[in-house]
């Protein structure tokens, strides 16, 4: 290294894999049969490839649910929570994908936009799987070279919508023959995915980083002919002569299969080969030694081809251990560029990495053959690294809700669980709450979430008693109860006073705070339906906010408690909440609401869109935080 070159560190990594993995059974489900028939080649090549389960970005009607730029998105989101890095301090952006949504502009500038990252530097690559590598070289050469203080590399591929049935439809050999097998064999291996990577020329201060010591590639298409590509078609000797765009027409080109995904399997072998070639001129040259390698994370496309590897590295006299070898090829599935992304992010957590430790990263891509490999090293503390208490993938249970055998409060109840499930599931993928569940919240954060979420507090036990002043004397008991809920509601805001202040914060910003955009929503809102007369559809919103208190906000304290190491006295407004929207008659009193004569079949439908529309502006209150 120069002297004057910086040190470049991976220091968080994101993925985002869309909807729920597919089984083999049900890939032509969401693909679509090819002339209304199964394929025949599908049984062959899944045992030959090895793929268990894969993610599509489509339903089954074969709709997208997403786009390259959005996965890319979603997966930056996940990998700056993970930072604990802000969008607006990104200075690089670089992209890579097999295909993006839209020929032109380029990738980069479609995740930029997608991200709202600020304003900042952006490169765009295009190949195939060696794009998400191309990416992260350009990067890492940035920070390397001074020019950049930090950058996100990130890569996505959904070739879902290049196999859909419907994609085949205006092609009448197709339709009549079925898929060749150059397509139909990528059809059962390819599937969507996105990954990113925060670097920066600092390792990260707490746990553990991936110092990038070099990235190597290589192009070999001054030697062969094309393999892997779309949008054109190849005669007998190799050679292209018409492409795409030189069609009279989009139909023609489709008519004629120019623009389906196809792969030359009579060349796909040179990949292998040129691979291992490539790490022997590796070894030679001193950049890899194979006996310091801990562990080879190498992303083969199928199973199929990791035994030619092990088998040519033996011949060189070169064995790397099966227990070093990393992948998840067979659950993840085959993600093209977005690969090594998704394979290291589930190395760095899965807590097998140790500091000091060595890993050799493989990708070749079929394309016209590209060969890159990359090497990192383990820095940091293991020891710090804390499992979070909670998981997103932990069971989602309503507040239980004690009522009378009747029709009317038993169909309020299945609404409002309903509207409960869907208003956790937003919460988790709310960016302080993903912090929480992921183990990154940092001590700002946690006082910010404090901060915001006290002005909503004191409004709570006003808007109480402003409804209570509005419900009549023929409601004497739900008055009552209305009112010793604001008593109660009073409490809350000193008990959260005295967490922010413990935690280090300063008494005069609690007073100067005022409410984010969510929260001005949310008061607005409430204070607007405590106006009305009888206004016994709070009732909704007492629901959800009581409810969150009673089955999360324990464990959102706990689970920020261990992660920050604090005191009982910094996050007991969370773990209060757990006890005393149980114990202290909340729920008793909102019980004894539902199962009055109050609630007519007409109320419970008020209630429950009251829950509804409590449940967005609540979650919008803790998407928007620190955004007056």
């Amino acid at each position: 290294m120069k002297k004057d070159n910086r040190p470049v560190y991976i220091n968080a990594i994101g993925m985002h894999l869309p909807n729920s993995p597919v089984s083999n059974d049900e890939m032509e489900e969401y693909l679509g049969l090819i002339g209304g028939k199964p394929s025949r080649a599908k049984e062959r090549m899944l045992k030959q490839n090895g793929i268990k389960t894969r993610y599509y970005a489509l339903d089954k009607s074969q709709n997208s649910t997403d786009s390259v730029a959005g996965m890319a998105d979603k997966a930056i989101k996940n990998c700056l929570a993970k930072a604990q890095v802000n969008k607006e301090d990104v200075e690089l952006l670089t992209a890579g994908t097999t295909q993006g949504d839209v020929p032109i502009p380029g990738f980069a500038s479609m995740v930029h936009a997608e991200a709202k990252l600020a304003v900042c530097n952006i490169v765009s690559h295009q190949s195939v799987c060696s794009s998400g590598i191309m990416a992260l070289k350009s990067a890492y050469l940035h920070i390397l070279t001074g020019e950049n203080e930090n950058a996100i590399s990130c890569a996505a591929d959904m070739p879902s919508r290049m196999f859909k049935a419907s994609r085949f439809e205006n092609q009448p050999e197709i339709q009549e023959k079925g898929l060749p097998l150059d397509t139909d064999f990528l059809r059962w291996m390819l599937s969507d995915g996105a990954g990113a990577m925060f670097l920066s020329d600092k390792p990260n201060a707490k746990g553990l980083s991936l110092e990038v010591e070099w990235i190597d590639v290589k192009s070999y298409a001054n030697s062969f002919e094309v393999c892997m590509y779309t949008g054109a078609n190849k005669k007998k000797d190799g050679t292209i002569d018409k492409y795409w765009l030189d069609y009279p027409s989009f139909s023609a080109a489709d008519a004629d299969a120019a623009i389906n995904l196809k792969q030359d399997i009579k060349l796909v072998n040179n990949t292998v080969n040129l691979g291992v070639q490539h790490l022997f001129q590796l070894i030679e040259s001193g950049k890899v030694d194979p006996r310091r390698i801990d562990w080879l994370v190498c992303h083969y496309s199928s199973e199929y081809f990791k035994q030619p590897i092990v088998d040519l590295l033996k011949k060189g006299g070169l064995t790397i251990d099966e227990d070093k070898w990393f992948t998840n090829l067979h659950d993840k599935g085959n993600t093209g560029a977005a690969s090594i992304y998704i394979m290291l992010e589930e190395l760095l957590y899965n807590g097998k990495l140790k500091p000091n430790q060595e890993i050799l990263c493989m990708v070749p891509e079929s394309g016209r053959f590209i060969t890159t490999f990359m090497k990192l090293k383990v820095v940091g503390n293991a020891q710090e690294e804390k499992k979070p208490l909670i998981s997103k993938e932990d069971e989602i249970l309503a507040p239980e809700i004690h009522i009378d055998n009747k029709p009317v409060q038993e169909k309020l109840v299945r609404d409002l669980t309903q509207i409960w499930v869907n208003f956790e599931l937003s919460l988790r993928s709310t960016p302080i709450i993903e912090r929480i569940y992921n183990g990154t919240i940092s001590l700002e954060d946690y006082k910010l979430l404090l901060l915001n979420l006290r002005q909503q507090v004191i409004d709570g036990s006003q808007w109480i008693a402003r409804a209570a002043s509005n419900v009549s004397m023929d409601y004497f008991d739900i008055r009552s109860s209305f009112i010793s809920h604001s008593r109660d509601e009073h409490k809350d805001y000193q008990i959260l006073e005295k967490n922010y202040i413990n935690c280090g914060g300063k008494k005069e910003d609690l007073y100067q705070g005022e409410k984010n955009i969510g929260s001005e929503a949310l008061s607005a809102y409430m204070f607007h339906k405590a106006s009305q007369p009888n206004p016994f559809d709070l009732l909704g919103g007492m629901f959800i906010i009581e409810g969150l208190g009673n089955r999360l906000a324990g464990k959102w304290g706990r689970a920020i408690q261990h992660q920050l190491d604090l005191k009982d006295d910094q996050v007991s407004f969370f773990i209060y909440h757990e006890t005393s929207d149980s114990n202290d008659n909340h729920f008793e009193r909102f019980e004894k609401a539902l199962n009055s004569e109050l609630l007519t079949e007409e109320m419970a439908k008020r209630v429950a869109k009251t829950a509804k529309v409590v449940a967005k502006l609540y979650q919008l209150q803790l998407a928007e935080i620190g955004n007056y």
